[in-house]
């Protein structure tokens, strides 16, 4: 179980009803979780698979 004091948003997420997840820094891991289920399921990623896909979803983001 992960304590609640270690999961975060993203700064850019907000309480209007988004599509939002939270994560942890977990030992080696990267904890991720729904943010409006906090007791539902956490998918669980070793730390080089997360920095992977951070940044192949960075490397394919849409320009504002």
């Amino acid at each position: 179980m992960v304590e609640e004091s270690a999961w975060f948003k993203s700064s850019h997420s907000n309480d209007t009803g988004g599509a939002c997840l939270e994560i942890a820094a977990l030992p080696g891991q990267v904890g991720i979780r729904d943010s409006k289920n906090k007791q539902g399921p956490a998918l669980v990623v070793p730390t080089g698979a997360w920095h992977t896909f951070i940044a192949f979803a960075a490397d394919r983001a849409p320009l504002d």
